[in-house]
């Protein structure tokens, strides 16, 4: 192993990945707090917002699926110094997610009741679950061009700019959401519930995209923007882009009969899962989300450089620093998880499940973050096939199959949904492991690279 070089990139990766890390600190704080929040009202509106989020991934996939195809295009003409290309690709998948972003407005004010209420949620639950999803689906436009216009900037190498407009909206957020949601009387503002909860979210949605424009359209950032006119950009931006898309939306669509599972367990089940996995998001997805970026940059721009071999040494190098990370605060987790569980909430059965789920999550933390790693690497060599068929694997076969067979059909109830998502972790790992180590992502690269005029690599 050669120690020296492990260490030079993992350098630059911390670099990248820092501001990626302390963004996303803020930003799974946010949603942190809005479980917390609402936790004080009462468990039907922790319940609520976990449901209506379900339905409020989806343009979190299509955005961030676009997103990994423009940082994908945007860190290796970066690396091959073709600005006119990248600026082309950004502006593109800036206005596709704005345009895909308007359906979701419709669906949140027609479809939002009968959407929470097919999960088999109670009226009050449906109630408040689909006003929450109103509120959210309205401002989905502008998720989409925030999402995508941050990965834009991530590509160039610049992942401080995303981070100073996303901690100042996740803190805008925070503060709405503690103001608008109790309310504050000496500012005369009401409270508002879960509609305050909704509404602050949606204010800093508007924020971001607003800002993140801004700063492409300026001298601010590297990046620019440019009237589109390339069909070959537009159209690797849709081959990069579309897999990564479906496997959001599966991951996405696979939750909504898993917490339909978990519900019929019991609504402290369902809650504890939804505690549980937000306290391991909170302690370790800004890691894995800034090790999946930062992958993304140093793997594509490295190809952009013309060197492939430099491109999976960096790659396997990013995934060891995760296991070194996020492997190690897992197993933290796991002991401390009764504490996390009481900022949440003193229900017995749902403190209960929530330390379980979150012992799991933490045991299991290894796995998570070497598929998150070597997806970002794969993404960053525009091969995002392998992560799908990861996730698609995983989520099906195991999460939901798994849990169906072991929680339903043998009665193992929430244990039956342990297992299952231990197994999904370890295989969605394995298959892009092994992607990456056997596969001909650099030649892929190589020849989209060509193909759109970019000088890189030789396959």
């Amino acid at each position: 192993m050669d120690w020296p070089r492990v260490r030079s990139v993992w350098k630059r990766v911390l670099s990248l990945a820092w501001p990626v890390m302390a963004e996303q600190t803020f930003r799974t704080l946010m949603r942190t707090v809005d479980v917390v929040i609402t936790a004080t009202f009462n468990p039907a509106s922790v319940v609520a917002i976990g449901l209506a989020d379900l339905y409020a991934r989806l343009p979190l996939r299509i955005g961030l699926g676009l997103g990994g195809g423009t940082i994908a295009l945007s860190s290796q003409d970066t690396g091959a110094a073709a600005e006119a290309n990248r600026d082309e690709a950004i502006t593109q998948g800036v206005l596709l997610g704005l345009l895909l972003g308007i359906p979701f407005i419709i669906f949140g004010f027609v479809l939002g009741e009968p959407a929470i209420r097919l999960l088999g949620a109670s009226d009050q639950v449906v109630e408040l679950g689909s006003t929450y999803l109103a509120i959210i689906f309205a401002t989905a436009p502008a998720r989409h061009v925030a999402l995508i216009a941050a990965r834009s900037l991530q590509g160039t190498g610049d992942t401080r700019t995303p981070m100073y407009i996303n901690v100042v909206a996740n803190a805008m957020n925070i503060l709405g959401s503690l103001g608008f949601g109790l309310g504050f009387a000496p500012l005369g503002l009401p409270r508002l519930g879960v509609v305050g909860v909704g509404a602050a979210t949606a204010i800093a949605n508007v924020f971001t995209a607003t800002m993140l424009c801004l700063a492409i359209a300026t001298d601010w950032s590297e990046a620019s923007f440019a009237w589109p006119q390339d069909l070959v950009i537009a159209k690797q931006l849709v081959i990069v882009s579309a897999p990564k898309i479906a496997e959001g939306m599966a991951s996405t669509v696979a939750e909504f009969p898993f917490n339909a599972i978990l519900l019929g367990f019991g609504e402290p089940v369902n809650a504890g899962f939804q505690i549980g996995r937000r306290m391991y998001q909170q302690v370790t997805g800004p890691l894995s989300r800034g090790y999946n970026v930062a992958a993304s940059v140093v793997v594509g721009q490295r190809l952009g450089e013309g060197d492939p071999g430099g491109a999976r040494f960096e790659g396997w190098a990013v995934a060891g620093l995760g296991i070194a990370t996020v492997g190690v605060i897992g197993l933290g987790l796991v002991f401390a998880a009764d504490a996390f569980v009481s900022l949440f909430t003193e229900d017995p059965e749902t403190v209960e499940f929530a330390v379980e789920f979150a012992q799991v999550y933490g045991l299991t933390a290894t796995g998570l973050v070497v598929f998150s790693v070597l997806s970002g690497s794969l993404q960053g060599a525009s091969e995002t096939r392998i992560p799908f068929l990861a996730r698609v694997t995983g989520v099906f076969v195991f999460q939901l199959g798994l849990t169906y067979l072991l929680g339903v059909v043998l009665g193992w109830e929430a244990l039956g949904a342990y297992v299952a998502i231990a197994a999904s972790f370890l295989w969605m790992a394995s298959i892009v492991a092994s992607g990456f180590h056997f596969s001909g992502w650099a030649d892929r690269a190589a020849g989209m690279m060509a193909e759109r005029g970019t000088d890189g690599i030789e396959s």
